[in-house]
């Protein structure tokens, strides 16, 4: 549904996004591995070809279909469950960038697999996830992703697909004369806004809704990230807090789709910086079972707000990379469950050793699943000296 002019500027948008994000540019003899959905086909080989025009190695790996998937965790004994392939280890540990490009032909294909076994699965590549987070933090790989139109969206976002399309149009300015320029402007943007959160001496932050309550503590040695490339489109500003300090309600208004599963109206209360309280109007044992992977599954790994006057997203993409970046007229905050991020690390990345991350707060976890909030909200920053700042109040930064 995406023409080849847009898909051109897509991959233009995408290349900008990776050399971001890595903060310098491709050199020559670089790995890249770009992973896709079958009916991301298309913009594959567009990407395939540029990469072999910069002197790049371009690696390609098809994901599984949703016929493969469901076999796999239907299927599989503990062995198989737990596989990792030769040479995947070593693949990982050489690629100077990744590409991802999602479009699932199904959401619910996984609803009938019992969540623990997705759960070990997920545990049991963490390793490459691991390895994958050592060289990002040593600025020898860095990643990015983007989403195509399928029907199996479209009709979950109750919307046609060519409104779908139309969607990932605007909310990427794919329909922008140079859609590369534009973003260079938002990151530009949204740079001040993260710099001047980074430089505030904040103890806390208190986020209120009318359904939410919640304390955020962004602990010691942190920074705000965002618009780093790392996703397309991203307009999210985001900490990775000390989770140690996370107390009250939060709500996720926006429903979420996992693992083949459709949840809603998601409420957790945390105490002492664990889930204690774990409910859902849909999906509520699928969530339980998620946030009892492991034991940093129940905590927070990332604290998010948009700014609505940079995202053109207005509807409900039943896709978190579009639904995370919610702009429409309140913007958008989300949390992440599981995993945090060491680029919001004030510091050498290469320098936070598990260690160190266990010392600041820093969650780890193979879990990381954001839950989206957009209600009208005011986020208010509790300083060290005892004043108070509103910092976002529906939906924009203040």
């Amino acid at each position: 549904m995406l023409s080849t002019d847009k898909l051109e500027k897509y991959a233009d948008v995408l290349l900008w996004a990776l050399a971001t994000a890595r903060k310098s540019a491709l050199k020559k003899n670089d790995i890249v591995l770009i992973q896709y959905d079958r009916p991301a086909l298309p913009l594959t080989e567009l990407l395939y070809g540029r990469l072999l025009d910069l002197g790049v190695h371009p690696v390609q790996r098809m994901v599984a279909t949703c016929g493969m998937e469901l076999d796999f965790f239907s299927k599989s004994k503990p062995a198989q469950l737990t596989f990792i392939a030769p040479g995947d280890k070593e693949l990982y540990s050489k690629i100077a960038g990744r590409i991802f490009l999602h479009a699932p032909e199904s959401l619910t294909h996984l609803k009938s697999v019992e969540p623990s076994r997705i759960g070990k699965a997920i545990v049991a590549r963490k390793v490459l996830k691991d390895i994958l987070d050592r060289r990002e933090e040593k600025r020898l790989y860095s990643w990015t992703l983007c989403l195509l139109p399928t029907e199996e969206l479209a009709r979950q976002a109750r919307m046609t697909l060519r409104r779908y399309a139309e969607q990932i149009v605007k909310g990427c300015y794919l329909d922008a004369d140079d859609p590369v320029a534009r973003w260079k402007d938002i990151h530009q943007e949204v740079t001040a806004i993260k710099k001047r959160l980074s430089r505030l001496p904040v103890r806390a932050y208190h986020l209120e809704s009318a359904n939410m309550d919640l304390i955020v503590t962004p602990g010691e040695k942190r920074k705000w990230a965002g618009v780093s490339g790392h996703n397309v489109p991203s307009f999210e500003v985001f900490v990775s807090p000390d989770w140690r300090g996370t107390e009250g309600v939060y709500f996720a208004n926006l429903p979420s789709f996992r693992s083949g599963n459709y949840v809603k109206d998601v409420r957790i209360t945390f105490a002492k910086g664990e889930a204690v309280k774990i409910e859902a109007a849909e999906g509520e044992a699928f969530v339980k079972k998620q946030l009892a992977m492991d034991p940093g599954a129940r905590r927070l790994g990332e604290f998010s707000l948009t700014d609505k006057r940079f995202s053109r997203i207005d509807r409900f993409m039943a896709e978190t990379l579009f639904d995370e970046n919610f702009g429409g007229r309140e913007g958008n905050c989300h949390v992440a469950l599981g995993s945090s991020y060491s680029d919001t690390f004030a510091g050498n990345p290469a320098r936070l050793t598990p260690a160190l991350k266990k010392k600041l707060g820093f969650n780890d976890s193979a879990l990381h699943w954001d839950l989206v909030n957009t209600e009208p909200k005011t986020v208010t920053a509790h300083l060290k000296d005892g004043k108070k700042m509103v910092v976002y109040d529906r939906g924009v930064f203040v």
